[in-house]
């Protein structure tokens, strides 16, 4: 009898996990995402066929609705957001920002996130309440500094889609590009022009997440994707000259990392 009892609830146990399995859907699936970027997101960029987030629309039967234009900074994304918010309105159910790479490249010095200033505040607690001085900070609305990019950049994003989802991608590790004699670009083991490394610009993204309520994908880290090495070329355009542009298996690794994390995000908020 209690061999017939454990194998009646073995069986219940199989079916209900099996439902489970079945019955599971992506967050991501059908929405309408929105990709804002550089080179990397941009379907005019040669490096590759198909893009990371061609692969999700096969994937998870999404809408992409592409902004990423080579060679963008920063500070191009508001200008990407007002294109997307012409063009679609509020139609669009999450917003994926992959971009960093080029300000880099440019020497775009990190910045401050606030600037603070002496104020006087109302407060009580435990007596009545009375004007006290406290420092203030405010956010720094700075277009000549990473961080003050990605300031103007996302306040402008979150308060014109409340509702979305946003997501940052952190830039992936980056090789030599070599386009020709006036574009000629050094891999990440050297500074910029301003004596900074690559990881500052990918710890500031990371940071972001923090300042402003956002979830941040780390595809520097997580991505596998790793230039540097001769065994990694594959992964992206051409060994010797082109090693910052991933191809279509860079591209398909990129989107399968994004598969799995952005799994665990809600992807719509209403």
């Amino acid at each position: 009898m209690k061999n017939k009892i454990l194998l009646f609830l073995l069986l219940d146990f199989i079916a209900i996990t099996c439902h489970a399995q079945t019955t599971y859907a992506h967050p991501w699936m059908h929405k309408r995402v929105a990709y804002l970027g550089d080179s990397i997101t941009d379907p005019k960029n040669d490096g590759s066929k198909l893009k990371y987030w061609n692969y999700l629309q096969d994937w998870l039967d999404i809408t992409p609705l592409v902004y990423g234009k080579s060679g963008r900074q920063w500070n191009d994304i508001p200008r990407q957001a007002d294109l997307l918010k012409k063009e679609h309105g509020d139609s669009v159910d999450a917003i994926i920002i992959f971009i960093g790479t080029n300000d880099y490249n440019n020497g775009v010095p990190i910045g401050e996130w606030y600037e603070e200033k002496d104020e006087q505040v109302m407060y009580g607690h435990g007596l009545p309440k009375q004007l006290v001085n406290r420092k203030r900070r405010y956010t720094k609305m700075d277009g000549d500094t990473y961080r003050g990019r990605i300031n103007i950049a996302i306040d402008k994003v979150k308060r014109m889609y409340p509702f979305a989802q946003i997501v940052l991608l952190t830039p992936i590790h980056r090789g030599q590009f070599h386009r020709n004699e006036k574009n000629w670009q050094c891999a990440e083991d050297y500074t910029n022009r301003c004596g900074i490394y690559m990881d500052e610009y990918i710890e500031a993204t990371k940071e972001a997440g923090n300042i402003w309520a956002l979830p941040v994908i780390d595809i520097n880290a997580i991505s596998g994707l790793f230039p540097m090495h001769d065994e990694h070329t594959p992964y992206f355009k051409d060994g010797a000259t082109d090693r910052l542009h991933p191809s279509d298996l860079g591209h398909e690794r990129i989107a399968r990392t994004l598969m799995y994390q952005l799994s665990a995000l809600p992807c719509v908020f209403k």
